[in-house]
């Protein structure tokens, strides 16, 4: 049996998903951009922009300023010169995906089938010709968004409305068959959706593939092997959202074929396992700013059990309960979690705007703030800001402002 250090193993999980050192220089191309998805196999797509939309962050803390044309290219655009690279679908949460990876996901869609939930059953059930009513409209006149597909059926928007939340009766069937791959999203404009047969968005031979789930999911689990570096079982099933039940026997074959290492982490209170390709580096490296949704950190508990590091993201918190913020970005400062920063890019006043920010116990402040800064800095640069605003929130706020 392997055993390794809880060290060793934080330095593992930080290099798998691709923070090694320095970043390259240039300019980023559409190749690095995509290997550097490649790396991580995933962006989860969230619609909180406060400071940038979710999918296109981890790109930039692994590889700095780029232009976020190239990400909306690889998955909204498509020609015969460059075809599209990446899809969506609902792999750890709604993702991007490598446009090969949609066919892993056919076990899932057929799981979906029916609804995916009881809300959605009901909507369903209310309207039992509303799937191929909009399936014809898309058919007729291409991808389309929601609001479009209702006043082609001449129908009022309906459904649940509120603060948080406006999906039309239209809107919740569309996620249907978008969830049971009879859809697929063609683009966005703005952050909609504009849903068109999936025979049009994706190649054939992905279309056409078969996979046994069983299959799938070794798959998968293989992806999120090398994703983590080394991972518990729990690890493994979150990247993509897998049952115990299915990960159970598949984790067993990926060990017989040797894919994975069992091994201990000092620490540790569950089994774990290491990729085979995996490298163990002998230095901490990888400094970068964090969105919420960076596969790094998205799962909570790993991110405590690796880091020390309790994270919870305060967005539906009431403003007076929360602790660190509305929008916290964890800041990763070699290889270790030293601090985090309370964001918002404000067009306003042209700056992104630190409302609070607060250092880890035992990270040297001032020098979690000198690097801190740099890495705010490149951020504004790269969101067409000019400058960085410290408010007085946190106990590491009066070091960084005095580095600015």
């Amino acid at each position: 049996m392997f055993e390794m250090t809880a060290a060793a193993a934080r330095r593992t999980a930080v290099a798998a998903q691709g923070f090694t050192g320095r970043r390259p220089a240039g300019p980023a191309t559409r190749r690095r951009v995509l290997q550097t998805v490649d790396r991580t196999a995933l962006l989860q797509i969230d619609s909180v922009s406060v400071a940038v939309r979710a999918h296109y962050m981890p790109v930039f803390s692994r590889i700095g300023g780029y232009d976020r044309d190239i990400l909306d290219a690889a998955a909204w655009h498509h020609s015969p010169r460059t075809p599209r690279a990446l899809v969506e679908y609902w792999a750890h949460e709604a993702a991007l995906i490598p446009v090969e990876d949609w066919s892993l996901m056919r076990w899932r869609m057929h799981r979906y089938e029916g609804g995916r939930w009881e809300g959605e059953r009901r909507v369903l059930e209310r309207n039992p010709t509303m799937s191929r009513d909009i399936l014809d409209v898309i058919t007729s006149v291409g991808a389309a968004s929601a609001g479009e597909i209702e006043k082609h059926l001449q129908v009022e928007p309906s459904g649940s409305r509120g603060p948080w939340w406006g999906r039309s009766d239209v809107k919740i069937v569309c996620e249907q068959l978008f969830a049971v791959g009879e859809l697929s999203v063609d683009r966005r404009v703005g952050f909609t959706r504009y849903y068109d047969l999936a025979e049009r968005v994706l190649p054939g031979d992905v279309l056409a593939a078969r996979i046994d789930e069983g299959d799938a999911v070794r798959e998968l689990l293989r992806r999120s092997a090398r994703a983590h570096g080394v991972a518990t079982a729990a690890d493994l099933r979150d990247y993509y959202r897998l049952s115990a039940d299915q990960a159970r026997p598949a984790i067993a074959d990926l060990l017989d074929e040797g894919t994975l290492v069992p091994v201990v982490v000092r620490g540790w209170d569950e089994p774990a396992y290491l990729h085979s390709e995996t490298r163990v580096p002998r230095r901490a490296r990888g400094t970068a700013l964090l969105s919420p949704f960076d596969p790094l950190v998205f799962y909570r508990p790993r991110t405590e059990r690796i880091f020390g590091f309790r994270y919870r993201i305060e967005i539906y918190t009431p403003a007076h309960k929360r602790v660190h913020g509305y929008y916290v970005f964890p800041f990763l400062m070699g290889g270790e979690l030293a601090a985090r920063v309370d964001l918002k890019a404000d067009r306003a006043v042209d700056a992104l705007c630190v409302p609070g920010a607060f250092v880890e116990d035992g990270a040297d402040a001032g020098a979690v703030a000198e690097a801190l800064v740099a890495e705010l800095r490149a951020m504004a640069n790269w969101l067409g800001l000019s400058g960085v605003v410290v408010g007085e929130r946190g106990n590491l706020a009066a070091k960084l402002a005095a580095q600015l």
